[in-house]
């Protein structure tokens, strides 16, 4: 049957390819396991594309690599388990390995979709009409999962796509016809998103995510039809050539030492000469020793002199940085590393998200009890989160995202943690940082977060970086390359050098009304430019404290905090 609301054309290309393709009543876990890698590839193909949708023009898109990377996971799940591919065993893993795999708001909510379907598909196979019915309640399930679901986004095209896949099977009960009219359905979702989002609207782009979902469910039905998904080699070789010039990384170097009369801070003070990311924590008759090292011998030799070794890990994070940044050669992540773990100081511990080894420093410095590197572009996923709250020794642990693009995926960490665990949502790394200074160890979990969150709320956080793409949005016009500042998270200054905009955005801050000014350079700035632009601002407001410290935060040249 042929829907009235396309054009002709479109309609007479969907009818070409059905009569070249078997006519599916039934769908395998084989063909469920194959259409699922076929969408993965051809997200693959597009997740630049995807990534280049923020609303803000700014160089950190990270959409398309979330959803990628939650796709993988959940692939590396259905390999992880055992031979039986039934259709419900596939979507089975599917849903966990999503789960545990989800990066980012979009990657969230795309586990809660294929978490509804594993709640229909529980038979060896599916018809056209349970795939509908599994569609329907995937889109019902991601809509709970959200607090306050907005329309225009990724939801949108969930429950319209599952709209028309219940519409499509009660007139065909090919699953291939089904799949076409989901397609072209997502389609439309996604090109309306600017009518339903104004800021959409404004700024030029359709939703991310909802273009994420409509691009799987098109690589899935290219699967159906025999159509190639896979990855260009021209894409793949530029991609290497992009993104692995940028630097080099040594070996994630792990290890625990048993023995007796052990020196934890003698051990600390050798290692510290053999590598960076050094974190030594122990006691006289164990010490758990991580380093990052171009030579994971060195530190490995001299550890064997004193005492035996266990859980000894060295990985190529240079591989594993590959690894990440495959699925989108313009985004430059920071390679997977395990968490930072330091000694809990009282009976509530830490975790924190941090871009930048500077950052790591000064939330380790301040004792957050465990450290994930991630932020834009490398949000962490659940599983890694959720990891770092299992590894510590306290049974109460409070998360501090410090991205709001984070906050989705510590509160799902929250829910599969066996531990009492709290999500202080904090937005930006200033925020992190004053909600870690006014943790009190005295107080319970409870009035430790209701403290933490006020203190939070009182920094005004700017970001400064360079536009991806001209755009005027919210007042502000903005060229390709300019420098651009962002207020709180939202767009509010642009210029032609970077000193403009810091100016700028410390005027927006009120930062005269404020007593502490910090500054955290990026990787991208020499100090001596730092240092000479702090001594400037201490100069103009000279009743304020100012402070400079390294951040060594990608993307942005400056983050500033005004409190």
């Amino acid at each position: 049957m042929k829907d009235a609301k396309l054009p002709q054309e479109r309609q007479e290309d969907y009818a070409h390819q059905r009569e070249k393709t078997k006519k599916a009543s039934v769908c395998t876990g084989e063909g469920l396991k194959r259409a699922l890698e076929a969408s993965t590839a051809w997200l693959e193909r597009h997740a630049e594309a995807v990534n280049a949708l923020n609303v803000y023009p700014v160089p950190d898109g990270d959409t398309g690599t979330n959803m990628l990377l939650t796709m993988r996971a959940a692939l590396e799940e259905i390999g992880r388990r055992s031979s039986n591919h039934s259709a419900s065993a596939v979507i089975q893993a599917v849903s966990y390995g999503s789960l545990m795999g989800a990066r980012g708001n979009s990657g969230v909510i795309l586990s809660q979709l294929f978490r509804g379907m594993a709640r229909v598909l529980n038979n060896d196979s599916f018809t056209a009409k349970e795939l509908a019915a599994a569609m329907r309640e995937g889109a019902i399930t991601a809509y709970k999962g959200v607090i306050k679901p907005v329309e225009g986004t990724i939801l949108t095209v969930a429950r319209e796509a599952a709209e028309a896949a219940v519409a499509a099977a009660e007139e065909d009960d090919d699953i291939l016809y089904v799949l076409e009219r989901v397609v072209m359905e997502a389609k439309r979702s996604v090109d309306k998103t600017p009518s339903l989002l104004p800021v959409l609207r404004e700024a030029g782009v359709v939703d991310a995510g909802g273009q994420g979902l409509f691009i799987i469910l098109e690589g899935a039905l290219r699967f159906l039809r025999g159509e190639a998904v896979e990855l260009a080699p021209e894409v793949e070789a530029v991609a290497r050539l992009e993104v692995f010039e940028e630097q080099e990384y040594g070996y994630d170097t792990q290890f625990v030492i048993k023995g007796e009369n052990l020196n934890v801070e003698e051990i600390r003070e050798a290692i510290s000469k053999m590598g960076d990311s050094v974190l030594v924590v122990g006691d006289s008759h164990t010490v758990k020793v991580h380093v990052h090292t171009d030579e994971p011998g060195t530190p490995l030799n001299y550890a064997v002199r004193l005492g035996s070794l266990t859980d000894i890990v060295i990985e190529n994070m240079q591989e594993q940085y590959r690894e990440f940044a495959r699925g989108a050669k313009a985004a430059v992540a920071a390679p997977a590393q395990a968490p930072l773990i330091a000694e809990e100081m009282g009976m509530i511990a830490t975790v924190v998200v941090a871009p930048g080894a500077g950052l790591a420093r000064v939330f380790e410095s301040l004792g957050a009890s465990a450290i994930v590197p991630g932020g834009q572009t490398m949000n962490p996923s659940t599983q890694e989160l959720l990891e770092a709250i299992e590894s510590l020794k306290a049974d109460k642990v409070i998360v501090l995202p410090n991205n709001p693009n984070i906050i989705p995926v510590a509160q799902q960490a929250r829910e599969l943690s066996r531990k009492e665990v709290a999500v202080v949502p904090t937005k930006t790394i200033p925020q992190g940082i004053s909600a870690l200074l006014a943790l009190n160890y005295q107080e319970d979990l409870e009035a430790n977060v209701e403290i933490m969150t006020r203190a939070a709320q009182g920094v005004r956080t700017a970001e400064i970086t360079r536009a991806t793409r001209a755009v005027q949005i919210e007042g502000v016009s903005v060229e390709k390359g300019e420098v651009i500042g962002l207020l709180d998270g939202k767009l509010t200054a642009s210029g032609r050098t970077l000193e403009e905009v810091v100016w700028e955005m410390l005027r927006q801050m009120r930062a005269d009304e404020c007593e502490v000014i910090t500054l955290y350079y990026g990787e991208a700035v020499e100090g001596a430019e730092a240092e000479k632009l702090a001594d400037e601002i201490r100069a103009a407001y000279p009743d304020q404290e100012v402070e400079l410290i390294e951040g060594g935060q990608p993307h942005y040249h400056y983050i500033i905090s005004a409190e």
